[in-house]
Parts: structure tokens; C-alpha cells; sequence
């Protein structure tokens, strides 16, 4: 099992990663240990998180989501919240 999740940064913009337990990496990030994109975007907030079976799934939808605008990243995140789901 692995997720994929994206932050929120200090600046507005999105991070997306990949991990096996997001609460340990979401304390890496902000403790500064994370990707130096989040590591001069402190602090970050978890907006959105997605259980996948694998980490090829995870890789590709990674990859899928930083493909996306801004906007549709933002929508991807609200719709999340509006279906109920947990950012844990």
C-alpha cells in the first residue's frame, strides 16, 4: 500500500509526493527534512491524500496529479473535502 499527497505551502502553491506513511513524511516536510521545493515554502499543510495499491501506482499518479494546473489541483482538493474524505 503506498499514498499519494499533496501540501499546501506558505505561498499557496502545491507539493506533490508520494509515501508509504504520510504522517511521517508530512513531519519530515515540516521540519524543514523534506524536497527542497517544501523546504523554502515552510510551513506546509496537508490538503490531500490518496490511497493506491503500489508504489508503480503511485509513481504514475504522481506524476499525474503535477501534471495538472493550479485550478484543477485546487478542485482535486475540494472535491475531496465535499466527498468527506480524511486528510488524516
Amino acid at each position: 500500500m503506498a499514498f499519494v499527497y499533496m501540501l499546501r505551502c506558505s505561498d499557496g502553491s502545491f507539493y506533490t509526493g508520494w509515501t508509504t506513511h504520510v504522517q511521517r513524511r508530512v513531519l519530515m516536510h515540516q521540519a524543514g527534512k523534506g524536497a527542497r521545493y517544501t523546504r523554502a515554502r515552510l510551513p506546509v499543510e496537508l490538503c490531500y491524500v490518496e490511497e493506491v495499491p503500489d508504489r508503480s501506482t503511485a509513481l504514475r499518479r504522481e506524476n499525474a496529479i503535477k501534471q495538472m494546473s493550479h485550478t484543477k489541483k485546487e478542485q482535486l482538493v475540494q472535491l475531496s473535502l465535499s466527498d468527506g474524505q480524511s486528510v488524516l
